[in-house]
């Protein structure tokens, strides 16, 4: 076999199952490959030594006939997911040293399932920015460059080590999580494809917390089949997170290839915002004719408080986040910076602990929940939520199966490009995506062509809840008239 990291995760799955490659030769393979592109910086933590003792027993399991689903699937753990016994930080300063003495529930469910982890993924610091530039461990460059330039670019936010490690072939998935467009976005920018599940889908259990009624686990892969392979096995109930829907898994591959005849697609016009990029636009309308030349038909759908979504994202993430992260006092775990006395520690540690990003949200989040703010802002916010979530109730109630939007207002941009003087400007990328995270819904990212300079662009499909194997479905006829995206290796 030329390349095993060239492999799709479902076609690595067929091979080991079929004992034409073995789970210490596809691990190998990838080890090399991640300490080859250490200039991606898309790992934080490289774990060989565990990845290889996994990789060994899975083969002694499927040697037997008795692997699981994943069995020797190597795959990349974003580095808000407690892993026990392994360092794990959220990429913040604040945590340099903590290891967890538990595992969370998503990766305990990839473990059982025969997973090998090659280690832990960059991400923004407590999963807060839209391009992987606020790690303490620094920004992670992607795989992609533009035509005739060698700029570094972004992989997108927060999850970008992830959609970078993947892209890049450095893992044959990844977790990633979706607070805002974590998970979309990234796989918008790296030709990936990312799936935030349904609000409940994915247990929360030992995932550091950003903010909590908005935070859901995902996976991000190289194909439509690897993210619904990736996504049954992170998927379940967990007593242990109350969030956590008590519902059966459906097999999500079973989703694709089904016929999409009959199935009405929204098309919402308040997604066409001022100033959208024609090749947007254009990409928009090429995934419409798609889905219709499939049997789906097409109809205009009106969500008329989208554009009320980023403000109000932006005020209720930041006030869940103050409250999440006051547990990062120095008293505990984690990074301490002494003080005259206790409350001079707390300021130094935290002062000391915390990037420019998280402060910032802190700050708004305890500003909008302070006494005689607290109803002019946090309220009126959820209020809006609930608007919003009645918008797509609305929608969904005409018999809509899914709806088609883009997943991001542009392309790629360079690091160190925006946002440097005004933070609204980075903020600005969740544009598409943070409406999922209000509503609770389903979101799936799916490149489906590139801009003039090569780079790619991906198309949102946002489902009804728990219905994520519809997502795939249609995914899958992207995927399909799109065909791969996969960058040009220059590291």
């Amino acid at each position: 076999m030329s390349d095993p990291t060239a492999l799709t995760l479902a076609e690595a799955r067929d091979l080991l199952r079929a004992k034409k490659i073995s789970a210490a030769e596809l691990t190998d393979a990838h080890i090399a490959a991640v300490a080859q592109a250490r200039v991606l910086n898309a790992y934080v933590l490289e774990t060989p030594d565990k990845a290889r003792a996994m990789a060994k027993a899975s083969d002694a399991k499927l040697a037997k006939g008795e692997g699981g689903a994943l069995e020797g699937i190597p795959l990349g753990i974003k580095d808000l997911f407690c892993t026990d016994g392994v360092r794990t930080t959220a990429c913040s300063k604040i945590l340099e040293n903590f290891i967890p003495p538990y595992e969370s529930t998503v990766t305990a469910n990839l473990w059982r399932d025969g997973a090998v982890m090659l280690g832990k993924l960059n991400c923004d610091e407590f999963a807060m920015g839209s391009s992987n530039e606020t790690s303490a461990f620094g920004p992670v460059v992607s795989p992609w460059r533009r035509k005739g330039s060698d700029a570094k670019l972004v992989p997108g936010g927060s999850s970008g080590g992830s959609a970078s490690a993947v892209a890049a072939g450095l893992c044959l998935g990844a977790t990633a999580t979706d607070t805002g467009g974590s998970i979309r976005q990234p796989a918008a920018f790296t030709g990936t494809v990312g799936m935030k599940p349904t609000y409940g889908r994915c247990s929360r259990w030992g995932t550091v917390a950003f903010a909590s009624s908005l935070d859901q686990a995902g996976p991000i892969a190289r194909t439509v089949r690897d993210t619904a392979i990736l996504m049954r096995a992170m998927a379940g109930h967990d007593p242990k997170d109350t969030t956590s829907v008590d519902m059966p898994v459906p097999d999500y591959e079973a989703a694709l290839g089904k016929s999409i005849k009959g199935m009405k697609i929204g098309i919402p016009k308040e997604y066409r915002i001022d100033g959208m990029p024609a090749e947007i636009e254009k990409l928009w309308a090429q995934g419409a004719e798609w889905l219709k030349a499939a049997g789906a038909e097409m109809v205009d759908v009106s969500l008329p408080h989208t554009k009320y979504a980023l403000p109000a994202y932006y005020i209720v993430a930041p006030a869940e986040a103050s409250s999440n992260l006051a547990r990062y006092d120095g008293v505990r775990y984690g990074l301490r910076v002494p003080g005259h006395d206790i409350s001079e520690m707390y300021e130094n540690t935290r002062a000391a602990g915390f990037g420019k990003e998280v402060r910032r949200r802190i700050m708004i989040g305890t500003y909008v929940l302070s006494a005689g703010y607290y109803d002019a802002y946090y309220l009126r916010a959820q209020k809006v939520r609930t608007l919003i979530k009645r918008d797509f109730e609305e929608v969904f109630a005409t018999g809509i199966s899914a709806i088609l939007t883009p997943a991001t207002p542009s392309a790629a941009f360079g690091i160190g490009e925006k946002g440097g003087a005004d933070p609204v400007e980075m903020y600005l990328n969740d544009v598409f995506t943070v409406t999922v995270n209000m509503a609770g819904l389903p979101g799936i990212a799916v490149p489906a062509g590139s801009d003039g300079q090569g780079l790619p662009l991906g198309l949102q499909l946002i489902g009804k809840a728990f219905d994520e194997a519809s997502l795939f479905t249609l995914g899958g006829v992207i995927e399909d008239a799109a065909g791969k995206f996969t960058p040009a290796r220059w590291w």
